[in-house]
């Protein structure tokens, strides 16, 4: 508790957009009972908080830690160990934290690749080729970077998590139920989930809040969206040829996209009890080409033009495969 009598909040952004940030914002007037409820004492995007402050706290004074994003570098890994100690729970909000996300498809490729982009492709002017140096001499002393590590890890990598909020971002009115749900915990009118639960989203597929009709599955080819002249505006996108990943994704906002028109790309992660999300996919995909033919399903299958980001867009630094080999390599 702090000298007011409040429990402490943090939020924490990694290697993210800030997104989930914004979402946090987007709850409205509930941002005010997180104010009436909590001591806010570390959340660099909102407020000017020094790490030295966090590190002065004692061990596990903070109630809540909300951390967005995956570790890509050492300050990263160092603010996961720091939030761990000081944090009775830490949750990892949002899909970079949970699963990698979009920047955790940097995994397919190596650090050396990854640099050449950044520091010497078309958009960037240095011809030099200067990359990163950690540490440099100056006359005041020797100056720190952090690390880039040769992979992105998800928080749960790095330390123990005891709540999962996915989501690209969650959804605002999901968050405004945990706000909900932690403050009727404090008041002793409710209970936390149990540790390692997600909260804010459901145990399903996107499929099954989806209103489009689905029939038999018989598809011939696969097709990007803005190929096709029309959209059938009632039925499965799958079912028209559409790679839409809601047979895999868990469900949790609403099925917003393929009521939109636009097929699921996965922003909720994998649905409760899917081991990996690309192999469930590539499973569910299977399932509905019409051909017994080799030849001809991999014809088929040959229409989803980038399988890697189709499969693992969101989920490759939490799936099995994690990384490609490349990323190992310096």
């Amino acid at each position: 508790m702090s000298d007011n009598g409040k429990p402490k909040f943090a939020m924490y952004w990694a290697a993210s957009c800030g997104g989930c940030e914004i979402a946090v914002l987007n709850i409205g007037e509930k941002i005010l009972d997180v104010d009436a409820n909590f001591e806010v004492v570390f959340w660099p995007v909102a407020m000017d908080a020094k790490y030295k402050d966090v590190e002065a706290m004692p061990d596990k004074s903070i109630l809540l830690t909300l951390f967005n994003g995956g570790i890509r570098n050492s300050e990263n890994e160092e603010m996961a160990h720091l939030l761990r100690r000081k944090s009775q729970i830490l949750v990892a909000f949002g899909s970079c934290a949970c699963e990698g996300c979009i920047p955790g498809l940097a995994n397919y490729s190596s650090t050396d690749e990854i640099f050449k982009t950044v520091y010497q492709s078309v958009s960037s002017e240095n011809p030099e080729g200067l990359r990163p140096q950690y540490t440099y001499p100056m006359p005041e002393g020797d100056l720190h970077i952090p690390e880039f590590y040769p992979v992105l890890k998800t928080l749960d990598q790095v330390v123990p998590v005891d709540y999962y909020m996915p989501g690209c971002p969650p959804e605002s009115h999901q968050i405004a139920a945990v706000i909900e749900l932690v403050i009727q915990v404090l008041q002793g009118k409710a209970s936390l989930p149990p540790a390692g639960a997600v909260i804010g989203a459901g145990v399903s597929t996107v499929c099954d809040d989806c209103p489009r009709q689905r029939n038999v599955k018989t598809i011939k080819k696969f097709v990007r969206i803005q190929d096709l002249e029309s959209i059938d505006p009632d039925l499965c996108l799958l079912e028209q040829g559409i790679p839409c990943n809601g047979p895999a994704t868990r469900q949790g906002c609403g099925a917003l996209c393929p009521q939109a028109g636009a097929q699921c790309i996965g922003c909720y992660g994998p649905a409760e009890g899917v081991l990996d999300y690309g192999a469930r996919l590539m499973t569910s995909f299977a399932s509905v080409i019409d051909s017994n033919d080799p030849d001809e399903i991999e014809k088929i299958l040959d229409g989803i033009p980038d399988p890697a980001g189709q499969f693992y867009r969101f989920n490759l630094a939490g799936s099995l495969l994690r990384a490609g080999t490349k990323a190992w390599k310096r």
